[in-house]
C-alpha cells in the first residue's frame, strides 16, 4: 500500500490490515471504529482471536534472528526510510488521528511531529547501542559486556496518543534488534496500522513487526496472551493504573521485563510570585489539551492564598474563550471525549463532586449543540478538600480542581497526597523555591514556569502508582537490550 495523498475519512473501509498480521488472521469477526466528533463509524477492524495472537507473537520470534543479526547501520537505515515516508505522510496520519481520537487536528498534527522525532532520534541511536570492556582482577582475562536485544516485545498502547505512544516504543525496540508485536487502542488502531504499513514499505520485515487489534469485550483475553506467552520477553505498557497492575500480575509468572507509564492526577502549583498570566496559559495547556485526556495532566491546581482569587477569575474567563468543536476544524482548542463511556466517566465525577459539596464551573458559552459528538465542556471545580474523590483518583476528562494553599510544607504534602507520581509542575519567580519544591515533589517529571516541555533527551515515566522504568532517551536502549557478560581466558 502507498499513501500517496491525504484520503477523504470515508475511505478508512479501503485500508487492508496486509503487513499487520503474518500469517493471515484465522478471526472473521470485526468490530466498528467511530468518529468521537460526530458517534460516525468510520471503518472497521479485526477482532483477532487468542489464536490469532499466538500466531503473531511466533512469526515475530521467527523473524528475530535475521533482525537482530543485521547491522545496526542497516537497522538504523531502515528507520531513517521509515521517518521519511512518515514525514511525507504526516497530514493524513495527523488527519487520522483527529478523526479516531477526536483529538483537534491542529493537536495531532504536533503529535505527528513528536511521534516522527523517536524515529528519526532511534535511527540515530541504533549505531550507538555499545557495551564495555572491564579490565580483570586476574592477570590473563579479559571481562566483555555485551548489550544485545531482549527479544519479542509487547507494545500495549493507548488512545489519545494513537501515533508517538507506538513510535516512542517501537522506534528503540527496533534500532537495537528486538521484534515487536503492537497492540492498539481499539479506539485508535487505523493509525497504528497506517504506521506500521509505512514501517513494512521502509523495509522493516512484516514478521518484525506485528500488530494485533480486539474491541473491549476482547482485549483480557488478548491482554492475558501477550502478558503470559513465554516468547515475549518485554512488555511496555501505557494506560491506567489498575490495568497495568494486572498485567504486572500476569507477567510475573514469565519473568518479562517491564516499563510502565502508568495513570496521573498531576499538582500544578502557582506560587504568589508567579506570573498569574502565563500561569493561566499553562493551566490550558495542562489540562485542556486533549480535552485533558493526558495521563500527565495538570488535573490538581494549587494556587498560594495570597493569589487564589485572581487566579480563578483568570482562569474562568479564559474559560470562555475556548472553542470546542469537530476535530477537523482548525480553529478549534478542544475535540470531543473518545468515546460515551470515558465522557460518562467524566461525567460521574461532575456529579460525585457535586455530591461531596464542591462546586462546579462550566463554561458552556463554547460547548457545540448541533452535534451527536461525545462533547464535555471544561470545567472548574473548586471547594474540595485534600480527600474528595476527584481529588484522590485520575478523571482523565477537561476538569480542573482547585485548591488554595498557605505555605511550602503544605503544598508539597498536598502534591504528594495521592497515589500518582507521573508529573508536576511549579510556576514562580523564586529560583531556589522551585529547587526545592521540585526535589520534594515525587514525581517522575516537574516542570519549572512550562508544562508538557519534551525532549527527546529527557527520560519520561512515573513514580509510585504512575508506573516503572522510562521512556525516551537512551533509558529506552536500556530496556529493550540485556547485558551479557563474557569472561575470556588468553593466557
Amino acid at each position: 500500500m502507498e499513501f500517496r495523498a491525504i484520503r477523504a475519512m470515508s475511505t478508512l473501509r479501503a485500508v487492508k490490515l496486509s503487513s499487520t498480521l503474518n500469517p493471515a488472521p484465522t478471526s472473521s469477526r470485526t468490530f466498528d471504529v467511530r468518529n468521537p466528533a460526530t458517534g460516525a463509524v468510520i471503518g472497521q477492524m479485526t477482532n483477532h482471536s487468542v489464536a490469532d495472537v499466538q500466531q503473531v507473537i511466533k512469526a515475530a520470534d521467527a523473524g528475530w534472528m535475521e533482525w537482530r543479526q543485521r547491522s545496526a547501520k542497516d537497522r538504523a537505515a531502515v528507520l531513517r526510510k521509515w521517518a521519511a515516508l512518515i514525514s511525507s505522510n504526516s497530514e493524513y496520519l495527523a488527519q487520522l488521528i483527529s478523526s479516531e481520537g477526536g483529538k483537534p487536528v491542529r493537536e495531532a498534527r504536533g503529535e505527528m511531529t513528536y511521534a516522527n522525532s523517536f524515529v528519526s532520534y532511534f535511527a540515530e541511536e541504533a549505531i550507538r547501542v555499545d557495551g564495555d570492556i572491564i579490565p580483570a582482577n586476574t592477570s590473563g582475562q579479559r571481562i566483555l559486556v555485551l548489550k544485545q536485544p531482549v527479544g519479542v516485545s509487547a507494545c500495549i498502547t493507548p488512545w489519545n496518543f494513537p501515533a508517538a505512544m507506538i513510535t516512542r516504543k517501537v522506534a528503540p525496540a527496533l534500532a537495537v534488534g528486538c521484534p515487536v508485536v503492537i497492540k492498539p487502542a481499539s479506539e485508535t488502531p487505523f493509525t497504528a496500522q497506517a504506521l506500521v504499513e509505512l514501517a513494512v514499505q521502509a523495509g522493516v520485515p512484516r514478521d518484525v513487526i506485528g500488530m494485533v487489534t480486539c474491541d473491549e469485550d476482547n482485549v483480557a483475553n488478548v491482554g492475558k496472551e501477550l502478558a503470559t506467552n513465554e516468547l515475549v520477553r518485554k512488555i511496555s505498557f501505557t494506560g491506567s493504573t489498575a490495568v497495568g497492575k494486572h498485567l504486572m500480575a500476569l507477567a510475573s509468572g514469565t519473568v518479562k521485563r517491564m516499563s510502565m507509564e502508568l495513570g496521573g492526577n498531576a499538582p500544578f502549583i502557582v506560587f504568589d510570585d508567579a506570573d498569574l498570566d502565563s500561569a493561566v496559559e499553562g493551566v490550558v495547556d495542562a489540562i485542556w489539551f486533549n480535552q485533558g485526556q493526558v495521563c500527565s495532566a495538570g488535573s490538581r491546581l494549587l494556587v498560594q492564598e495570597a493569589v487564589y482569587e485572581r487566579m480563578i477569575k483568570k482562569i474562568k474567563e479564559r474559560m470562555t474563550h475556548l472553542r470546542v468543536g469537530t476535530s477537523l476544524d482548525k480553529g478549534i482548542d478542544m475535540g470531543a471525549i473518545v468515546d460515551p463511556s470515558q465522557r460518562q466517566t467524566v461525567l460521574d465525577y461532575v456529579e460525585i463532586a457535586r455530591k461531596e459539596g464542591a462546586d462546579v464551573y462550566q463554561a458552556y458559552e463554547c460547548f457545540p449543540t448541533d452535534t451527536n459528538g461525545w462533547y464535555h465542556p471544561p470545567t472548574l471545580i473548586t471547594n474540595v478538600s485534600s480527600t474528595s474523590t476527584v481529588v484522590q483518583e485520575e478523571i482523565f476528562g477537561p476538569i480542573i480542581v482547585v485548591m488554595p494553599f498557605k505555605t511550602e510544607e503544605e503544598v508539597i504534602a498536598r502534591a504528594n497526597g495521592n497515589q500518582y507520581g507521573l508529573a508536576a509542575s511549579i510556576w514562580t519567580k523564586d529560583g531556589s523555591r522551585a529547587i526545592r519544591i521540585s526535589e520534594s515533589i515525587m514525581a517522575g517529571t516537574v516542570w519549572v514556569n512550562c508544562w508538557m516541555v519534551r525532549d527527546l533527551n529527557m527520560p519520561f515515566g512515573g513514580m509510585k502508582a504512575s508506573g516503572t522504568g522510562r521512556e525516551s532517551a537512551e533509558d529506552s536502549l536500556d530496556f529493550f537490550t540485556e547485558a551479557k557478560t563474557v569472561c575470556i581466558k588468553y593466557a
